[in-house]
């Protein structure tokens, strides 16, 4: 048996999230593993250093799995990108060491989130939309209160009796990117829709309609104190992965 990595790029916009799901439902993972089924002939089963959410994409996603094919990897990943749609490529095929694993072996993610003050229809498919000006400067201070180690279950879909829900925040900061604005943020590991909720959060801020004081109090006491939605899936990249 040899252990196979493989980088995937994707665009989730038309995808129900990474997760296989029962009932058909078109997910990246089942896609990938439906086609390398075909083309092996054996049962896949993928790991993926995260799972990304509904209309989440990837510019940098790595999966790993387990196979008895002696089939060349540059050719199981032609095969394999001739068959998945023009939204999903495969890269750098390579086998690695029996115990690495996508997820576990990572040791940090980074994402990023690609929001603008004012909708375009052509870009509306990898950008949020705040529908209004921002306080770059306020969200910035609402970021700079995130470095650290945090207790981030409020800030995700993750259920309360998930026994680990503390990540450290490694790096962390808008920026302007030509007319978007640009969230990234680094960390060991990342929460169920935990970035989406952060963002939420900060545009809130820079809407005016909350202040960093209350992400302070929701991340130190646990209290809410301004209404709580996650921002767009669509503005929300999985940029890089390391190990």
């Amino acid at each position: 048996m040899k252990n196979i990595r493989f980088d995937v790029e994707y665009d989730g916009s038309d995808f129900c999230g990474w997760q296989r799901q029962p009932g058909g439902i078109q997910t990246l993972q089942g896609e990938l593993e439906a086609q390398l089924g075909r083309i092996l002939q054996e049962n896949i089963s993928l790991t993926a250093a995260g799972r990304t959410d509904k209309g989440v994409h990837a510019r940098l996603q790595v999966v790993n799995f387990m196979t008895g094919s002696a089939m060349e990897l540059s050719k199981m990943a032609y095969a394999l990108n001739s068959l998945l749609p023009d939204t999903v490529r495969v890269r750098n095929p390579q086998v690695v060491p029996l115990d690495f694993h996508a997820r576990f072996s990572a040791k940090e993610r980074e994402y990023r989130y690609f929001l603008l003050e004012e909708p375009s229809a052509l870009r509306c498919r990898f950008t949020g939309c705040s529908k209004g000006s921002l306080d770059i400067d306020a969200m910035q201070d609402a970021a700079g209160l995130l470095f650290g180690e945090h207790d981030f279950l409020l800030l995700s879909k993750e259920p309360a009796d998930k026994k680990n829900t503390v990540c450290l925040i490694k790096e962390c900061e808008w920026r302007w990117e030509n007319d978007a604005i640009v969230f990234r943020i680094r960390a060991n590991r990342f929460l169920r829709s935990m970035v989406r909720y952060l963002v939420g959060v900060m545009i809130a801020v820079g809407k005016g309609r909350a202040v960093p004081e209350d992400l302070r109090m929701l991340l130190d006491e646990g209290l809410l104190t301004f209404p709580l939605f996650p921002a767009e899936p669509n503005g929300l990249f999985l940029w890089d992965v390391s190990y």
